[in-house]
């Protein structure tokens, strides 16, 4: 087996979401981890977890971020941490659709993600490395992310249906950690 820890660095997860029915508001999560384990370099072996501080979402907007993180959706005091825990990969014509369990706020859902392998490599320092990109949706509400406001005009101050964007390094633990290989 070989022990693949994330690459914070190089490793952004997004969010967009539909803003009064026709714009569209972007996040960023900036502190993510997580350990995944593969046969080899085999990616349709992944098994892992993910974590993300759901405290450390950005939109560009303090007003906007500090609401996301209280209690109308987040709740990021009582339900710190996002974790995606990967139950499966099935490779799919030069693609992998990566399985898994998104816990969020306290409330567990399986989702598929549409993954690339971007490649290995080795960075500067001798690290070998793997890049991987992938993308979703989910419906916030089903993770008890249901507060909203109807527009006078019909329809929701805010959308549903969450895009989401992972692109993650990873590279290897042992090398990482400086033990021999």
């Amino acid at each position: 087996m070989t022990t693949w820890k994330i690459d914070p660095a190089h490793t952004d997860v997004v969010f967009a979401a539909k803003h009064m029915m026709v714009t569209t508001v972007r996040g960023k999560f900036a502190d993510v981890s997580g350990t995944i384990e593969t046969e080899g370099d085999d990616a349709s072996t992944a098994r892992g977890e993910i974590s993300i501080a759901v405290a450390s979402l950005n939109t560009g907007n303090d007003y906007r971020d500090k609401h996301l993180r209280g209690t109308d959706f987040f709740d990021a005091e009582a339900h710190p941490v996002a974790t995606l825990r990967l139950t499966g990969v099935t490779p799919r014509g030069g693609e992998l659709d990566v399985a898994g369990d998104l816990t969020i706020r306290g409330t567990t859902k399986p989702i598929v993600l549409r993954a690339e392998a971007l490649g290995f490599y080795a960075s500067m320092e001798g690290v070998r490395r793997a890049g991987f990109s992938a993308t979703g949706k989910i419906d916030r509400k089903a993770f008890g992310l249901d507060w909203n406001v109807a527009l006078e005009t019909g329809g929701w101050l805010v959308g549903d249906e969450i895009k989401l964007t992972i692109d993650v390094a990873f590279e290897e633990a042992k090398v990482a950690l400086g033990v021999a290989a």
